[in-house]
C-alpha cells in the first residue's frame, strides 16, 4: 500500500479597515494587557478593532491586532500547571489571504500567566515573546511554518492591506509531558516524539519515535501503552486500543511482532499509531486530539497530539517497538 502525505490545509478574518503600520508590542496600563476590544487607535500591528473580529478568539489564545506585516496575539494558561501551547493560525476565507498558515509554540507558560507574541507576516523570525504583568515566561518559537511570502508593496506611501486571519487551532499539553525532538535531555533520559504522520483513503499512520538520550541502557518488550484523550485532557470512553497494526490494515509497516530488545544510550526505536476515519450510523464519530503514551509500564507519561479521526471505527491499532539502525 501506498501512503500520501498528509497536507494542513490554511484556514484564517479580514481586520478593520487602515491597519496600517509595522509590528510592536505593549503593554495596557500598570503593566495589564491591552484589549483588543479597546479603542480601535493605532496598536502595535496596526488598528486594534472595536469588536474582535469572528475567528480571532479561541480560548485560550487571542488576536490582538494585524497589519499586513504582523500579527499579534496573546495566549493565557488557564490551567493549574505549565503549559506548552501551540497555536495555528490561517486564512478567515475573506479578505487578503495567508500564502502559508503560521503556527508558533509557547513553552512552559506558567499557571495563570498570559504572554504577548508576534508574527511577522514578512517572512522575518518570530519575535520572542513579553510577559504581561511582569510574569516571566519562556520564548516563543517558531515552527518552519512560521514565514511567509512577503507581501507586495501598495502604490508609494500607501498602506497595504492586511490580510485576513483567524485562530485556527490551539493545542496545549502539560510542560512535565511535553515530546521531546531535541534539546536538553528529560529527567527520564528518554524522547518520546510523534510525527506528522501519513494518510490515504481514510488511512491513518503516525509514528511515534523514542530516544535513549539517558547514561544506560533501555530495554523495549512489546507495545507502547497509549491512552486516547479529548481536547480537556480527559480519556476517551468506548476507544479500544489494539496491539499491532494489522488489527486495523496491512501493510502500514506496523506489522512486527513484539520483541525484547535493549536500546542502548543513543539508540533509537520506533512505533506507530494506526486508525481508519470511516464513518457509519452506529455513533458519533470520535475526535481525539492528544494521546497520552508510556514507553513501558510505569514510564514517565509523554502527551502527544496525533489529532485522532477515529470515525465510528472506535479502534486504535498500536505497533510494537521495533529498533532503528544507526
Amino acid at each position: 500500500m501506498v501512503l500520501m502525505r498528509a497536507v494542513r490545509v490554511g484556514v484564517g478574518v479580514v481586520v478593520a479597515a487602515g491597519a496600517v503600520v509595522g509590528c510592536g508590542s505593549t503593554a495596557g496600563p500598570g503593566g495589564g494587557t491591552a484589549a483588543a476590544s479597546a479603542s480601535g487607535s493605532a496598536g502595535p500591528c496596526g488598528v486594534a478593532p472595536t469588536a474582535a473580529p469572528a475567528g480571532w478568539v479561541r480560548e485560550p489564545v487571542r488576536i490582538v491586532a494585524v497589519s499586513a506585516d504582523c500579527l499579534e496575539y496573546e495566549v493565557t494558561n488557564r490551567g493549574s500547571e505549565p503549559a506548552d501551547v501551540a497555536v495555528l493560525f490561517g486564512w478567515s476565507g475573506s479578505g487578503g489571504r495567508l500564502s502559508v498558515d503560521p503556527s508558533v509554540t509557547q513553552r512552559a507558560l506558567a499557571p495563570g500567566a498570559s504572554v504577548r507574541g508576534r508574527v511577522q507576516l514578512t517572512g522575518g523570525p518570530v519575535e520572542p515573546d513579553r510577559p504581561v504583568g511582569g510574569v516571566p515566561t519562556g520564548p516563543v518559537r517558531p515552527d518552519p511554518l512560521v514565514s511567509v511570502a512577503p507581501s507586495s508593496s501598495g502604490p508609494s506611501g500607501a498602506a497595504r492591506p492586511a490580510p485576513g486571519v483567524k485562530v485556527v487551532r490551539v493545542r496545549s499539553v502539560p510542560t512535565a509531558e511535553a515530546p521531546s525532538e531535541g534539546g536538553a535531555c528529560p529527567a527520564s533520559g528518554v524522547r518520546v516524539y510523534a510525527d506528522r504522520g501519513d494518510a490515504a483513503m481514510g488511512l491513518r499512520v503516525v509514528g511515534l519515535h523514542l530516544e535513549n538520550c539517558g547514561t544506560g541502557d533501555l530495554v523495549l518488550d512489546g507495545f507502547p501503552q497509549v491512552e486516547v484523550l479529548d481536547e480537556a485532557h480527559a480519556a476517551v470512553p468506548g476507544v479500544r486500543t489494539l496491539e499491532g497494526g494489522s488489527a486495523i490494515a496491512t501493510g502500514t509497516g506496523a506489522d512486527a511482532p513484539a520483541s525484547r530488545f535493549t536500546v542502548p544510550p543513543g539508540g533509537r526505536a520506533r512505533s506507530s499509531l494506526v486508525w481508519r476515519n470511516t464513518n457509519d450510523a452506529s455513533s458519533d464519530p470520535v475526535n481525539a486530539p492528544y494521546a497520552r503514551v508510556r514507553a513501558t509500564p510505569g514510564a514517565a507519561p509523554v502527551m502527544v497530539t496525533p489529532e485522532l479521526d477515529l470515525g465510528t471505527t472506535g479502534k486504535l491499532g498500536v505497533g510494537a517497538w521495533v529498533p532503528v539502525g544507526p
